[in-house]
């Protein structure tokens, strides 16, 4: 039997593996599954394929999932200084740093708020190059911070578009060791609200999240699913996230194939069937290899149901359970898991309001606002 995962190569494996799903689904994300395998041959695409002029490239969905998690911590400091904090705020801040990065402009109040803390506190995650690079930004993501009116505002529209559900694996991570029903859940709601305002564009962040933070304490995927799909029953208009959920559980107990499976899941671009399509793969995949390969070779948003369903693999299996053919190439990798590695240090920082030179480098990397 292998190892058992670390905690810690579970955090690094759930951020990783949300990447590299991204990264493969990234060249064949407008493709039909039909176009995927007369060009991949009859498996699909397996390893990485040119797209944004090199291998192993993310998408905005790692983007805005390492500003999830940059918006978390810097919140956690923000907290930690003052007594008190509002994280969706500091999320919204984050969002609008990776706005920058895709050249976005935001409303002249929002900008000087911007241009003052990118002048006095940029922070460390802004400063990476790679970063700044566009890459498919999704347009209701990018038209609701482009108008957001002040920090932390939900949006105004009707999308229930993937973008809110992708980016938020990190909530689950941040609240480890938590054990309190919904917190998980309900910040991933807020978080996926700032772009997102129709239900079944915010429940599903939660649920994602909740299922995260529930396999960290050891739940299998089922039990984890079922936890979560209870938090959901406690949300108005949750029935449509619900039925899709339920559906994908009972695909994974039935004899249909992935291949007939999937399509009565949608596509991927809307919220509900992005998260459905990656529980069903993670359901029934042998390994990391197969259940990440199987999310992103149908027709519809091949990145971000790879995604998803690398977030929740890469939580279950660990780090050491991503293929290296996959991880070495990866862009960003180095940043990821350093990423990863303060969500889970961060309960063990000493901030306060007195700071000090111990804490220094906190401040630096993660300015509280």
């Amino acid at each position: 039997m292998a190892d058992t995962p670390t905690l810690q190569e579970r955090f690094t494996g759930c951020l990783l593996g949300g990447a590299v799903g991204d990264a493969l689904g990234a060249p064949v994300e407008f493709m039909r599954r039909q176009q995927i395998l007369e060009r991949f041959g009859p498996q699909g695409i397996s390893e990485y394929s040119p797209a944004f002029g090199g291998l192993g490239r993310i998408t905005d969905d790692t983007q805005l999932t390492l500003f999830t998690a940059e918006g978390l911590l810097r919140a956690d400091v923000r907290g930690s200084l003052r007594g008190m904090c509002h994280p969706p705020a500091i999320i919204a801040h984050a969002y609008l740093r990776w706005l920058v990065t895709q050249g976005g402009t935001p409303t002249p109040k929002m900008q000087r708020t911007l241009d003052y803390s990118l002048k006095e506190a940029p922070g460390w995650l802004i400063q990476h190059r790679d970063l700044h690079s566009r890459r498919a930004p999704g347009n209701t993501c990018l038209s609701a911070l482009q108008t957001m009116s002040s920090m932390g505002d939900k949006a105004v529209n009707n999308s229930k578009g993937c973008g809110g559900v992708m980016r938020v694996a990190p909530v689950g991570l941040y609240l480890w060791p938590s054990t309190a029903t919904g917190r998980a859940f309900n910040l991933a709601c807020e978080a996926a609200a700032l772009t997102h305002a129709h239900p079944s564009g915010i429940l599903p962040a939660g649920v994602l999240a909740e299922v995260i933070l529930q396999l960290l304490h050891g739940q299998s995927l089922p039990e984890a699913l079922e936890l979560a799909k209870a938090e959901l029953l406690n949300h108005d208009a949750h029935l449509e996230t619900l039925q899709f959920l339920s559906t994908a559980i009972e695909l994974a107990d039935s004899d249909l194939s992935p291949e007939q499976a999937i399509p009565f899941l949608g596509e991927g671009w809307v919220a509900e069937e992005a998260l459905a399509i990656a529980v069903y793969c993670a359901l029934v995949a042998e390994d990391f290899r197969h259940g990440v390969t199987l999310a992103v070779n149908h027709d519809g948003d091949s990145d971000s149901t790879g995604s998803i369903a690398g977030n929740i693999l890469g939580v279950m299996n660990g780090v050491d359970a991503i293929p290296a053919s996959w991880l070495e190439p990866l862009e960003l990798r180095e940043v990821i898991a350093e990423i990863a590695r303060d969500l889970l240090a961060v309960n063990e920082w000493d901030v306060d309001e007195m700071g000090g030179e111990d804490n220094d480098w906190v401040f630096e990397k993660y300015p509280g606002f």
